[in-house]
């Protein structure tokens, strides 16, 4: 027993030091090279709510939830964004680290999950700094509601995780795919609930936009800034069940033929 017990230890640190480097290389690669590094991950999203706040601000008197534009569209724009980059990251993460992947050591899931916990990890803290920096920049009275928050978080991770996992496969065995799904997305800046209420929009189209996922994601994290909003559409199990599913055959196909993959690669 005592000798098995080493042995599991000793897989497990090695799994967890594959997984380590694999983050560090990421880190390297995706901040340690650009300029700015990791203060263009906060800039960027700080642009981009200045930009809505401007453009909006004069379009309408106050946004459609709450009295602060930044806060409204920040609730929505940056779990937006989360799952957006990391459902890219992941989708191409075979491809990222397929030198390493040569290794016995090293598998596919290690590079998937690297890349999940470091861009989740990246993307909380920007979340934090940005939403912080409203709430102080305003001197806003905001009631946080913790529990919310973190399940939309967990919601947004969950679909990221399952949707980028598909694609891993996907982008391998069909490039093309990674276009297409690109131009897929694009509707969806405009159809998850960003720029207005789920409860505000007429039927049949509210019953249409449900069936996004994203829109749940960003009920939920309103309802964590905004005591008076009740997120009564909001259906959790729908959004992880999606992921479920897409992380399901994401990872049976990929077990399935990662290897005929990494070979078309090399």
């Amino acid at each position: 027993m005592t000798g098995l017990s080493g042995l599991l230890a000793g897989r497990r640190f090695l799994w967890g030091r594959s997984v380590l480097s694999l983050m560090l290389r990421e880190m390297a690669t995706s901040y340690g090279r650009s300029p700015g590094g990791y203060l263009w991950a906060v800039a960027e999203p700080v642009a981009a709510l200045t930009l809505l706040t401007v453009v909006f601000s004069f379009l309408m008197r106050s946004p459609p939830l709450g009295n602060n534009f930044p806060l409204f569209y920040a609730t929505g724009y940056l779990p937006f964004m989360y799952y957006t980059a990391l459902t890219a990251k992941i989708g191409q993460a075979i491809r990222f680290s397929r030198p390493l992947l040569a290794y016995p050591a090293v598998s596919f899931f290690d590079a998937i999950l690297s890349r999940f916990l470091l861009n989740t990890l990246t993307n909380l803290v920007v979340f934090v700094i940005v939403m912080v920096g409203i709430i102080a920049f305003y001197d806003l009275n905001v009631s946080l509601d913790l529990p919310a928050i973190l399940e939309a978080f967990s919601m947004a991770a969950a679909l990221a995780m399952g949707v980028g996992t598909l694609n891993c496969y996907l982008f391998s065995v069909a490039p093309v795919w990674e276009r297409v799904w690109a131009i897929l997305n694009r509707p969806m800046f405009l159809l998850s609930g960003i720029f207005f209420l789920m409860e505000t929009v007429p039927e049949p189209f509210r019953t249409l936009l449900s069936y996004n996922p994203l829109t749940h994601v960003i009920a939920k994290m309103r309802q964590g800034f905004f005591a008076t909003y009740d997120a009564r559409l909001v259906d959790p199990l729908y959004a992880y069940s999606v992921s479920l599913v897409c992380l399901f055959f994401g990872m049976l196909l990929l077990n399935r033929h990662h290897r005929m993959l990494l070979n078309e690669g090399a």
